[in-house]
């Protein structure tokens, strides 16, 4: 490990900003358009993706588990679950507003302040 540190093509902070700019804003803009926007406003146009249980409709059920499931792509399966919930909340809010556009905005919040609090740390210690 300590070669790679020797060798290092980038300055730590050049890594961390774009890794953060990619938890933070890619993956949030890209996700909520393709899960949100695509999946959920296609469900959304059927009577049944407009019913609801527990006050969410089925469309934001159905797509937070597809969204739960393609996080089992790269992560365990403790890490997917925990995603489940947040899903609901990001689909809530698409329904809630009519538009994908405060999901993108809530979810870029919500990752900013996962890196910040866990990664964050690690990376204003090293500097």
């Amino acid at each position: 490990m300590i070669w790679f540190l020797a060798f290092q093509p980038l300055p730590w902070h050049v890594i961390w900003s774009a890794a953060f700019l990619s938890v933070a804003l890619w993956q949030p803009l890209f996700e909520e358009l393709l899960f949100r926007g695509v999946i959920q406003g296609q469900l959304l146009q059927t009577a049944w993706g407009r019913k609801t249980w527990i006050g969410l409709s089925m469309s934001n059920l159905v797509v937070s588990l597809l969204f739960m499931s393609a996080h089992l792509a790269g992560h365990s399966l403790s890490w997917a679950l925990l995603v489940f919930i947040p899903s609901l909340c990001f689909g809530f809010v698409r329904d809630r507003f009519g538009s994908v556009y405060p999901a993108i905005v809530l979810h870029a919040f919500y990752n900013a302040g996962y890196v910040l609090l866990t990664g964050g740390a690690t990376f204003l210690n090293s500097r």
